[in-house]
Parts: C-alpha cells; sequence; structure tokens
C-alpha cells in the first residue's frame, strides 16, 4: 500500500505525495510523472509511471490532461485541477474587476482547486509523511468561489509562515456578522442595515481612517450582491486607473443593464486620489442609475470630493474602531487560527486541530491580546498584521520539533508583541485632516488654561510627525490672539520659542515647545485686541461709499506744494507739550468710535 512505509537508503528522499523512497538522483523525475497523476470528478484514475499521461485534445475551456490508465494504486486522490499549477501563463493575464481576487466573477472548476492541491504539498512537505493523511483529511472540497475566509478557517498556524498574503487579508469578513465596531452604521438599528439586506444600495462614499473597515465593508457588499444575483461588482483603485478605464467601465455597465437588466455596483478605493475632472466622469451614470457609486477615503470628502458628486452620494461615517472592537477582531483571527490563548481550557473545541501531535502547540496571553489592541490605536490591519509577524517571529525562532519528536510549545507574549510594533500606532496626516483636528485642539486647550491637554495635543502631533516650526508659529499667533495685553512677555516668550526650534530642530526642540505651550496655557487670558482689530475690519469692509479721507493735519508735507494744500496744517507735536494735547485723529465721521466696544450694528 502507499501508505505504508518502506525502508529508506541512507541517501533516500521521501515523496511528499506518494509516501515511496527514491535516491537524490531518481527523485527530481518521479516528482515529474507522480505529479500528473490525477483523477476525474467521479473516480480516482491511475498512472505507470514508466511513461508521461496521455494527451486529450482540449473541448473547451474547462478541458484537462487526464493521465492515462495503470494498475498501480495511487496512494491519494488528487485534485482534477492538479495539472494547471504547472502551466504557466505566457499570454497577457484578464483584467481583475474584482479586488485581490476575491470577489469572483467566473471561474474554472479547477482554479480553487489548484489552490488546495498547491497547500496540500506545501504542507506535505512541512509535516512529512507521519501527517499526511491527518492532513488530507482536512483539505477543503473544491470550490469555485468564496475561498478567501473560508480557506483561512481551515489554516494551520504552522501555514502563517507561508501565507502570501497579510493576515488582515486573508481574514477580511465576509458578513455583516463577523463586521465589528461599525454598529452606528451598519447596526441592526441603522439606516443602512435594511438597504443592504434588500439589496436597495444608494452611491456612497465611506469616509473613515485607515483600518476601520471601509474597504471591508465594499467586500460584504459585493458578496452579499454576488449570492443574491441582483449586481455586478466591479472594484477599481483611484491610484492605478486611468479616466479610460473608468470610461470602460461604465460602458460595460451600461450594457450590463441594457442586456441583462443587472446593475453595476462600482467601488473606487482612495477616491480622493482623483482629480476633479475624473470626479466629474461619474456624474452623469450615478444621477441616471446606471452605476451605483461606492467609494472609500480616509479624507474629508467636504475638501477632496466634488460638490456635484457629493450631492449624489450618502455619506457615511466610519469611526475608528474602539479597544473592544479591536480585542473582538483579535480574538476572532485566534480562534479561527486554532491559537490557544494562555490559561483558558484547552479542552475547547476549536483547538481540536492542532491536537494531531505534529503540529506546533501554539499559545498567546490574554495580555499580549490586550496591549495589541491598545497599541493599534484603532486600525485593524496593524493589529492583525502585528499579531501574524509575532506568530510568525517566534515560530522561526523556535525548532517545531522537540528531541523527542513531540511538538514544541509556542508561546507569544506581551514583550514580543511590544517589539514588533515598536510603539503606538498614531494616525496623523500632515496635510490631511488629523492635521486640522489637532491643531485646533491645541489651540482649544491652552485658551482653556488645560496645561494637559495642552501637553497631550502637543505631543500627539510631534510625535506623529508634524513639522516643529509648523507648531510655534502657531505659538506666536496665539500669543497675541488669546494672550495678548494680559501679558505682553508671551509673545517674547513665542518668538523665542519659535527661533529656538529653528535653531536645534527635533528632537532637542520638543521640550522648548513644551515650555512655551505651558506658559501660554497657564497665562492670563485678554482677546480684547484680538476683537478691536476684527472690530475695525468689519468696520472697514461694511463702510458704504467711498472711504473718508486722511484729515488734512495728520498728513506728512515734505514739500512746499504739500504745505500750501494745508497738509499738516495745525498738526499738535505731542513732545513740545507737557499737558495731554486735545487732537482729533479719526475722519470726521468715525470721531467718538471706540473699537473696543463697538459693534456691527452700531454703525
Amino acid at each position: 500500500m502507499a501508505n505504508e512505509k518502506t525502508a529508506a537508503a541512507p541517501d533516500s528522499v521521501q515523496c511528499p505525495v506518494c509516501l515511496k523512497d527514491f535516491t537524490s538522483a531518481t527523485i527530481n523525475g518521479h516528482l515529474d510523472i507522480c505529479l500528473l497523476k490525477g483523477v476525474t470528478d467521479s473516480s480516482p484514475s491511475t498512472a505507470d509511471e514508466s511513461g508521461p499521461p496521455v494527451k486529450k485534445s482540449r473541448t473547451g475551456p474547462e478541458a484537462i490532461i487526464k493521465p492515462a490508465a495503470s494498475s498501480s494504486s495511487v496512494a491519494s486522490a488528487q485534485s482534477p485541477g492538479m495539472f494547471s499549477l504547472f502551466q504557466s501563463n505566457r499570454g497577457k493575464p484578464p483584467v481583475q474587476t474584482e479586488r485581490n481576487g476575491l470577489f469572483v466573477g467566473k471561474q474554472s472548476p479547477g482554479s480553487a482547486a489548484s489552490k488546495g492541491v498547491k497547500r496540500l504539498l506545501n504542507e506535505e512537505a512541512d509535516l512529512g509523511a507521519a501527517g499526511t493523511e491527518t492532513l488530507r483529511s482536512q483539505q477543503p472540497a473544491p470550490a469555485s468561489s468564496g475561498q478567501g475566509l473560508k480557506t483561512a478557517k481551515r489554516l494551520s498556524p504552522r501555514t502563517l509562515l507561508a501565507v502570501d498574503k497579510p493576515l488582515a487579508e486573508v481574514l477580511r469578513p465576509e458578513t455583516l456578522e463577523e463586521y465589528f465596531g461599525q454598529n452606528k452604521v451598519v447596526g441592526e438599528q441603522s439606516l443602512f442595515r435594511p438597504l443592504l439586506d434588500s439589496q436597495e444600495i444608494p452611491s456612497l462614499i465611506l469616509w473613515g481612517p485607515p483600518g476601520c473597515g471601509k474597504t471591508t465593508l465594499a467586500h460584504i457588499i459585493a458578496s452579499t450582491s454576488k449570492k443574491k444575483g441582483t449586481a455586478r461588482f466591479v472594484t477599481l483603485s483611484a491610484t492605478s486607473t486611468s479616466t479610460n478605464e473608468v470610461r470602460e467601465v461604465i460602458k460595460q455597465a451600461q450594457n450590463e443593464l441594457r442586456l441583462c437588466k443587472r446593475k453595476t455596483i462600482l467601488f473606487i478605493d482612495e477616491i480622493h486620489r482623483f482629480n476633479k475632472s475624473q470626479q466629474d466622469t461619474f456624474l452623469p451614470h450615478v444621477e441616471c442609475g446606471t452605476v451605483t457609486l461606492i467609494g472609500a477615503t480616509t479624507e474629508n470628502p467636504s475638501f477632496q470630493v466634488n460638490a456635484a458628486l457629493l450631492s449624489r452620494c450618502k455619506v457615511l461615517v466610519l469611526e475608528k474602531l474602539s479597544v473592544e472592537a479591536m480585542g473582538s477582531i483579535l480574538n476572532r483571527a485566534v480562534a479561527t487560527l486554532g491559537i490557544r490563548i494562555q490559561g483558558q481550557d484547552s479542552t475547547n473545541p476549536k483547538y481540536e486541530d492542532q491536537t494531531d501531535g505534529h503540529r506546533p502547540k501554539i499559545y498567546i496571553q490574554q495580555k499580549a491580546l490586550d496591549t495589541m489592541a491598545y497599541l493599534c490605536d484603532g486600525d485593524a490591519r496593524v493589529g492583525l498584521n502585528s499579531l501574524q509577524l509575532a506568530v510568525q517571529a517566534q515560530m522561526s525562532k523556535t525548532n517545531l520539533l522537540a528531541p523527542d519528536d513531540s511538538p514544541q510549545e509556542i508561546l507569544v507574549t506581551e514583550e514580543h508583541v511590544k517589539e514588533g510594533l515598536q510603539r503606538s500606532h498614531i494616525l496623523y496626516d500632515k496635510a490631511g485632516e488629523e492635521h486640522y483636528n489637532c491643531i485646533s485642539a491645541l489651540h482649544k486647550s491652552m485658551r482653556g488654561s488645560h496645561e494637559n491637554a495642552s501637553l497631550y495635543w502637543l505631543g500627539r502631533m510631534l510625535e506623529g510627525g508634524e513639522d516643529p516650526l509648523y507648531v510655534a508659529r502657531r505659538l506666536v499667533r496665539f500669543a497675541s490672539e488669546d494672550v495678548g495685553m494680559a501679558d505682553p512677555a508671551a509673545l517674547t516668550q513665542a518668538v523665542s520659542a519659535f527661533q529656538a526650534c529653528h535653531f536645534i530642530g527635533m528632537p532637542e526642540c520638543e521640550v522648548i515647545l513644551a515650555q512655551c505651550v505651558v506658559y501660554l496655557a497657564r497665562a492670563p487670558k485678554s482677546v480684547s485686541i484680538y476683537k478691536a482689530y476684527d472690530n475695525v475690519k468689519t468696520c472697514l469692509r461694511s463702510h458704504k461709499g467711498p472711504l473718508p479721507p486722511v484729515p488734512l493735519h495728520l498728513r506728512n508735507a515734505p514739500t512746499r506744494l504739500m504745505k500750501q494744500l494745508g497738509y499738516s496744517k495745525g498738526y499738535k507735536y505731542n513732545p513740545a507739550f507737557s499737558d495731554p494735547v486735545e487732537q482729533e485723529y479719526l475722519p470726521e465721521e468715525l470721531q467718538g468710535i471706540n473699537f473696543f466696544t463697538w459693534k456691527p450694528s452700531d454703525s
């Protein structure tokens, strides 16, 4: 039998497919023949290793090459699509209309099976003969679509080292039940939930910070649409898509609607990367319903999306994920991968896939998960990828089998997580929404004399990479606008801080900015000058008719002609008088006005 072990020569190599032993010189030739063995969909086929398989003519795009029959038996049934693994596609790859292959349209039956076989061979080579039969029994049946999360749920922690995608992509949710942290948007009582359930989806702009679930929500909409067959889903990225490609997709959508009576949902990732003219391309087609547009952006759509397009879309604001939501996401990932949480009951059914004795037993501290949930700053992508990095690092450092061939126990600790993240993941964009939010918070905290909040927002900006000179300029402005004459030395402090930052730069200047911020927060406040000057501007802008001329006695008279015209006539030179001088300095129609108490209604 194929699954019976034979005595191996000292230099023999075991075939990972049929489990027979061969010499180093013959193993490569054997593999070329052994891997071509396959079966039909209904019954297994056998092949003779003495010659190549008999080729059959293609009858369609799904035709496969079947091996010749032989009397020798095969150890295990292989997928009918295995041979496609060894065919190279030298032609132009088909256009992906759905992102990263997760949104699958039409697909040959062999393609998904080929991926399963490829994973089977990789894991057999890692585990050896002893675990091959167990591994084969755990392989999922071939399917033509929807393999993203279903395949991930069958991954063992050992295969984390061989996964060619980030964990955040592999474990992307496919249903709203697995979508955490946005109950205000897609909760049971939200406005959007029944629209999604009934597939009456309006054009949307999904606005939120990185890692909050914008793309995932679009994936869920795509998955729901595909299951119900109500719409065709196309995804594009504004970072790599031209206007001509957009027009081509819209043309296909028009044909789809006319011929098949099926709508097209067009998902544009990073839609703020499109300029104004490119965004105008969508206007007539969104207006008439040819396409349902779903745009995702991390920037404020009020500034980055055309007003005309914005009026045709519903804006959904996705919030940064809470620590509780991040904890739920990480716990789901740990459960899916079969990683044990240290201290929990090891007889839990979710750990059964690790009890075969040949896979390493991986544990993670609950404190490590909690720390990860805090340090990722509400970014699920950072959290999941950090979990993957921590597990990969520890598995790489540890021998997977102990000297007695028993599986090793691997523990991921809080220190490992901190080492991978290095520091807290701070969301800050020097040219985006968060830039203006933080400087506004700093200004208002100093105005409210809250020195601790002022230091926090200063640190948030500097640690996020803000230019210290920008902060220093804002402090100079604050010294006059909010402190003013209540403490005239505040302006001197602010200007000195700016000059010091210019001299020495970061990180040395951070304590100088902190000193200035605390000084301004503690200083007495007065906005009288700010308000008075604002009244002057209002007075000038609201004046009706030509502005009044400068009184003659206030004008300079450097020439004889000007003196003859009355310039500077009657001016009283103040230093020449020992007593206060009675003299008008405002135009006649503004005499007696007090801009410190004046109101626009007084004019």
